[in-house]
């Protein structure tokens, strides 16, 4: 019996062999098994998103405390809308990582499933700069530290419900490290959570120094393009266009560096940069070196900077052109004025390139005392101060052709 069974397997594998031969076209081709590409719930082990595949994003997706997410270069991750708390939204948690390390020829972009963009190509042809909210955004949390109401070493970030632990950000660890994030372009985010509670571009709540972010982009974002609560991580060649409040946003006595960087305003915009400091006893200053900040002709927003609620950090090397004649750059209140006096805010060499009707670039910074408040306490005034730093011109800031790589650039937005 044994010899007879090998003998019939010898049989049929000779009778396929021929019949393979014979003619090609017999041949029932082995199919591959099937590759899940819907990224859902938590990612609680190390995975890696490969670039030969649309990913798709469903929902909440976090990536929990001992998980490391690779994403290859090339590859695209598509979010699917969702709504309120369940929005689509990637979370990378405390104690997570995301090694994102793109190129400028093979970016990694996260989008919209409204968007045509396929498997090998940088940018779709049927979204643009004003189609905003179609998803959610990235946040990247860590243990760095954060300047809260109450002293509290830690808090929820805002856009994830407080029932999620996943959005827990801060902690004592500045060195803190949350991974790569390296030629990433970020486009049509900012979903609604609750009324006045929208998703940013990129969040980063308490990222400390070890991470390493660079070379990336925020498309058509509905809330901030990015914005940092506390942490002291550094960031260059940041790029974000078209965001429906605030280009960049600090709060919570960020301490890192943003340099060599571009902030464009869209049709909705609000401030190109909107500072707030600590909101505990913990205090730090951040650095914005080597900024371009285009403005616009057309939201009745659209100003420069909103400086409020006590901020400290230093911009240098700024370069602002594109904005109205109306906008400008304010100091709030007294609070913001006295750290300005004690040398916790600092302006160097800024270039205003003028719009109409403006008659020197130190006439930009004003100070608010209307709306209730009380007369500022510079004296001289703060627009007439300015005239140490800033100057008219028609160059400076950030090094644009590192943007050569961007959906902004292929559009024509630099």
């Amino acid at each position: 019996m044994k010899k007879i069974f090998l003998s019939s397997i010898l049989l049929t594998t000779l009778l396929l062999i021929f019949s393979c031969s014979k003619d090609d076209n017999n041949v029932i081709p082995v199919e591959p098994d099937p590759v899940n590409t819907t990224l859902s719930g938590k990612i609680t082990s190390d995975m890696t998103l490969t670039n030969d595949v649309i990913w798709q994003l469903q929902g909440r997706v976090a990536v929990t405390n001992g998980a490391t997410l690779t994403i290859d270069k090339g590859t695209i991750i598509k979010a699917l809308p969702g709504s309120g708390p369940n929005a689509s939204t990637l979370i990378v948690a405390r104690g997570a990582k995301i090694m994102a390390n793109g190129t400028a020829d093979e970016p990694i972009v996260m989008t919209s499933v409204a968007d045509n963009i396929n498997v090998g190509q940088k940018f779709g042809t049927n979204l643009g700069v004003n189609d905003r909210a179609l998803w959610g955004g990235l946040l990247i949390l860590g243990k760095a530290k954060i300047s809260v109401s109450g002293n509290a070493s830690e808090s929820q970030i805002e856009g994830i419900p407080a029932s999620d632990s996943d959005g827990l950000y801060g902690g004592s660890d500045d060195a803190d490290n949350s991974g790569v994030l390296n030629y990433v372009s970020i486009r049509h985010g900012g979903t609604a959570i609750g009324e006045g509670n929208e998703i940013n571009g990129l969040t980063l709540g308490g990222v400390g120094s070890g991470t390493s972010i660079s070379n990336i982009e925020i498309i058509g974002n509905l809330d901030d393009g990015v914005e940092f609560f506390g942490g002291d991580v550094n960031v260059s060649n940041l790029l974000t266009w078209g965001h429906g409040d605030d280009g960049l946003d600090v709060d919570q006595a960020f301490g890192g560096t943003v340099s060599n960087s571009v902030v464009i305003e869209g049709e909705i915009s609000d401030h190109a940069m909107e500072i707030d400091g600590g909101e505990g006893s913990f205090q730090r200053g951040f650095v914005f070196d080597k900024i371009t900040l285009i403005g616009n002709t057309v939201t009745e927003g659209g100003e420069y900077a909103d400086l409020r609620d006590k901020p400290e950090g230093t911009f240098k090397n700024i370069y602002a052109t594109g904005f109205k004649t109306v906008s400008d750059l304010e100091l709030d209140n007294n609070a913001v004025a006295q750290n300005f006096l004690d040398g916790k805010i600092v302006f160097q060499n800024w270039v205003i390139n003028l719009p109409a009707g403006v008659p020197s670039a130190n006439s930009i910074f004003v100070e608010k005392t209307g709306e209730g408040e009380n007369p500022i306490i510079l004296n001289p005034n703060f627009t007439e101060r300015a005239a140490t730093w800033s100057t008219a011109g028609t160059s400076g800031g950030a090094d644009l052709s590192v943007f050569s790589w961007t959906f902004a650039k292929s559009k024509g937005a630099l």
